[in-house]
């Protein structure tokens, strides 16, 4: 098996859909935009959009023997009003210009288990770092304190165990099941 990731670019889009849904999705579902504030129609619309006119990604597609299998977005923590104006993030990360934030990490159900998530967390740690960022956070789930098995819809952030494997540290939680996680890129 080989994996792979590369730049979510125009060119990658029908990959980006079959990633975050395939094609019947609903285009009112959360295409990445969670944390993101728009005025398109709907978050298809605006994924698509920030896609096809971005000057650097602002996600990444992970391929398992070069079909698509993952997807990871990774952006300046200042584009993510959600996360910027989030008061228990607040608490554990000081302001940053060169901070980055990884959002999501999606692995569609049959790649689930393969290291799919480690190797979108690794090229978004060398992601940032190409582009300058100072440092890579996220929010992952720590699926060991929950108590009930989560829905993979739930996972969307990502989970504890993929962020370790990637090298990212623990900086404190917002919830007994919610560590900030970070990757310093001096």
């Amino acid at each position: 098996m080989e994996l792979s990731a590369a730049p979510a670019t125009a060119a990658h889009w029908p990959d980006v859909v079959r990633v975050l849904g395939g094609p019947r999705s609903k285009p009112t579902s959360c295409w990445c935009q969670r944390f993101c504030v728009h005025d398109k129609r709907n978050n298809r619309a605006a994924l698509l959009e920030e896609i096809e006119t971005a000057d650097v990604a602002v996600g990444l597609l992970a391929y398992v023997d070069g079909e698509p299998a993952g997807w990871s977005r990774v952006v300046p923590r200042k584009t993510l009003p959600g996360i910027e104006g989030n008061r228990a993030v607040q608490r554990l990360v000081a302001k940053d210009e060169a901070g980055w934030w990884v959002t999501c990490c999606v692995v569609l159900r049959e790649h689930r288990g393969h290291g799919v998530g480690v190797v979108l967390l690794a090229a978004a740690v060398e992601h940032a770092r190409s582009h300058g960022a100072s440092v890579l956070d996220g929010h992952p789930v720590d699926i060991s304190r929950l108590k009930a098995q989560p829905s993979p819809s739930a996972l969307f952030t990502g989970t504890s165990p993929s962020f370790h494997k990637a090298g990212f540290n623990e900086i404190g939680r917002t919830y007994p099941s919610r560590p900030v996680m970070r990757h310093s890129l001096d």
